[in-house]
């Protein structure tokens, strides 16, 4: 019997292309961003500077991790990775590097809220050692929560006293911590981070509008046109930028979130569960998060694009200064 030719490529075989194109990409411009980040001349504040840099990181092990080592360990078996205790490590880096890069982008949102909303708190919140301190607890509790997840796996064969490959126990399946563990970290990721950015999103639009709202309104009172606010016009990059990421983030999460409370709701009232490609997709434009943050910086920050440009040229300017006579 002969099957009719299908011109459309199924979803695995997009995911396998979709995977190593993105790890080519994302390794590079994440180091890109750090790098030229790291020299801080890009006109941002120290504050906002560690958070871009610690995001950029964090991107960075999540491309190396569910990317890469995810897609070597998936299509190459029987090599190094398959050996459990390091597949088991690497889902473990996996999971944690994601809740790390979804706390900071809440983090940077929940600071630059803070900047623009708040005179009184923005002087004591808004500095550089509470920047430090805020990424070191997000970035430890983060792989923090992310350890019951070596516990998940157990080996599949043994061999020569070597254990290999990662299968699930059979009592992650069973098991009352497993349930409320399970739960609890689909909940805090990415349910609770994503409302928490729609929420301070909304709130830092209201603001915007009510402080123009009332400057609109001293204009008419005075019968002229105010000058220029320079507060206004110096947090007019940084109001571009967070709000850039972090409808990023919405945007790419989104379907992500769907499926969670799709699949919740099914349980609860006896539904058909979202289908697997839906989750498919969710999960790969998920992974394209971690590649976006350096095209934002690119388009919202001239002083960004410019150290990028410079970067760029570097290795032709080099090339061409050893080939003249």
């Amino acid at each position: 019997m002969k099957y009719p030719f299908n011109p459309f490529p199924t979803l695995a075989e997009v995911e396998f292309i979709y995977c190593p194109v993105l790890g080519a990409i994302g390794v590079p411009v994440n180091l890109l961003t750090i790098a030229i980040l790291s020299r801080r001349t890009c006109g941002l504040t120290k504050c906002v500077n560690h958070y871009l840099v610690a995001m950029a990181v964090v991107d960075l092990l999540v491309v190396t991790s569910d990317i890469i080592l995810r897609w070597f360990i998936i299509y190459f078996p029987v090599s190094f990775l398959d050996i459990t205790p390091v597949c088991t490590l690497v889902r473990v880096l996996m999971i944690g590097s994601t809740v790390c890069s979804v706390w900071l982008t809440v983090a940077f949102t929940f600071d630059r809220f803070v900047a623009i909303c708040s005179k009184k708190l923005r002087t004591k919140y808004c500095t550089e050692k509470i920047a430090l301190m805020v990424i070191g607890t997000v970035s430890v509790l983060g792989y923090l929560e992310s350890i019951p997840w070596f516990f998940k796996y157990k080996a599949k064969y043994t061999f020569n006293n070597l254990e290999w490959f990662c299968i699930t126990k059979p009592e992650y399946y069973t098991s009352t911590f497993w349930t409320v563990y399970v739960l609890l970290h689909r909940f805090l990721t990415p349910l609770v981070p994503f409302l928490l950015i729609v929420l301070f999103n909304i709130l830092t639009v209201r603001h915007i509008f009510m402080a123009s709202k009332a400057r609109r309104r001293l204009q008419m009172v005075t019968g002229r046109e105010g000058p220029s606010d320079p507060e206004i016009e110096r947090r007019t990059k940084s109001i571009i930028l967070v709000f850039a990421i972090s409808g990023s983030f919405i945007m790419l999460w989104l379907i992500n979130v769907i499926c969670f409370i799709h699949q919740k709701i099914a349980l609860v009232y006896d539904l058909y569960p979202p289908s697997p490609t839906t989750g498919t997709i969710g999960y790969l434009l998920q992974l394209l998060s971690t590649c976006t943050n350096t095209c934002i910086y690119t388009m919202t920050q001239s002083q960004f694009r410019e150290q990028l440009k410079t970067v760029v040229k570097y290795p032709f300017s080099l090339i061409l200064s050893t080939t003249k006579p």
